[in-house]
């Protein structure tokens, strides 16, 4: 079993694996994310495998030295977090839509800010002031949201949208980007589901036959490493040559991982 879509925490399991391990099983706890960004660790105070944004919404499994071992709604993905990372569960209603925002104390721009928050978050809007969003947790710029199933109409320009962001192993926020966070964060912001990491996301929509022009919003993998098309000859993607979210000609982005070891080409998905 694949760990990372395994809700079972090494002594307890999700209801969903009875018969498959031999553990206590547990309904879990629906929790969501309180903390702006929160770390999915391999292990109690492990290694970050990715990130969670405020507002998701997790179920908790098993919790162990201030840690909870919890499984993602959105994708299924399984990890432990910092027990302050969660709290009561709440419905969110509006995601944050542009590439970053941040909460206020007070629906004013020069009320102090409490919290950067980044594109994809989720918030539950209670009320409305002006151009202010009101939330239990502060005030968001109301022209920074959308309507939870108000999606983005292209993912590629999401994606532009994250141009220069800096590249970060297992991110998933505006802070910090890697090649399957920026594709996941890009797809979902557009309404299409999309699991975390590139090995999981060659299953996603269809395969595009061989010799066949890119198409934009195609999705180019190889091994650990994926892009997405913007045109024919050119792609997007968060790097570790330039440390950062860049454009990059196709061939000339396929040449350099070739001869840098990173091999060829193994898969190209349409979503």
């Amino acid at each position: 079993m694949d760990r990372r879509m395994t809700p079972f925490s090494g002594r307890v399991a999700h209801m969903s694996l009875r018969g498959v391990v031999d553990a206590p099983l547990t309904e879990g706890e629906g929790t969501v994310i309180i903390l702006p960004v929160a770390d999915l660790l391999d292990a109690p105070a492990g290694s970050r495998d990715r990130q969670l944004l405020l507002g998701e919404a997790v179920t908790v499994i098993d919790r162990e030295r201030g840690f909870a071992f919890v499984q993602a709604a959105k994708d299924g993905y399984c990890g432990w977090l910092a027990e302050v990372a969660v709290g009561p569960f709440m419905p969110a209603t509006h995601w944050v839509a542009s590439p970053a925002t941040h909460l206020y104390s007070e629906p004013r721009v020069q009320a102090p800010e409490l919290a950067a928050i980044s594109l994809g978050a989720r918030v539950t809007v209670t009320g409305w002031t002006g151009i202010w969003a009101e939330t239990p947790i502060g005030f968001v710029p109301a022209v920074h949201l959308r309507p939870i199933g108000d999606w983005a109409e292209d993912p590629v320009s999401v994606a532009e949208s994250l141009i220069g962001t800096p590249y970060l192993w297992g991110g998933n926020s505006r802070s910090g980007l890697d090649c399957s966070g920026l594709v996941q964060l890009s797809l979902y912001a557009a309404g299409i589901a999309c699991p975390a990491d590139s090995d999981l996301q060659e299953a996603v929509g269809a395969e595009v036959p061989e010799g066949t022009m890119a198409q934009r919003g195609d999705l180019i993998f190889w091994k650990g490493h994926v892009a997405m098309a913007v045109d024919s000859e050119r792609l997007i993607h968060a790097n570790g040559h330039t440390m950062s979210v860049a454009y990059e000609g196709t061939h000339d982005c396929t040449t350099r991982i070739s001869q840098q070891g990173g091999g060829a080409v193994t898969a190209r998905r349409r979503p």
